[in-house]
């Protein structure tokens, strides 16, 4: 048997609203997505004027980062990303049609070393979804840090 930990809609709120801060910080209107470890969304928050296309691909990064466990910019990474073509992971993205995202804006969110979910973001470029995504990381860390016993 083994203790599995789980986000809370209250944690995807901590990522909610880092992330829209950064995002009003460097003027992108984002769709921000937090599932947890099986893919699921716990909380998508599409912000004023962020495109309507944004909400299909915010989830599928964060389905993609919290299922396999990676940035979703990794699977790209040249010259040996796996999802190259060419290389072994190439079609990756065909076998959860519509939903496997492999580019810039897919974070796995980690608790002691374990995947708990994912965290996907679009709107921006792939430098403003990083940096977005990255805010909402490192504030939720921060939050676990603050509120540890």
């Amino acid at each position: 048997m083994i203790t599995v930990k789980r986000l809370t809609l209250e944690d995807a709120l901590v990522l909610l609203q880092a992330a829209e801060r950064k995002a009003q910080e460097i003027g992108v209107a984002e769709t921000i997505c937090v599932c947890d470890d099986g893919g699921h969304p716990i909380a998508l928050h599409r912000m004023t004027q962020a495109r309507i296309t944004g909400v299909e691909i915010a989830i599928a990064k964060a389905f993609t980062a919290a299922g396999h466990r990676r940035a979703t910019h990794r699977f790209n990474q040249p010259p040996s990303g796996p999802a190259l073509p060419g290389n072994e992971a190439f079609g990756i993205h065909a076998m959860h049609p519509g939903r496997f995202a492999t580019f810039v804006g897919g974070f796995p969110i980690e608790v002691d070393g374990a995947v708990v979910g994912g965290i996907g973001v679009s709107g921006g470029n792939g430098q403003q979804d990083t940096a977005v995504a990255t805010a909402a990381v490192e504030a939720f860390q921060r939050h676990l840090d603050s509120t540890a016993a």
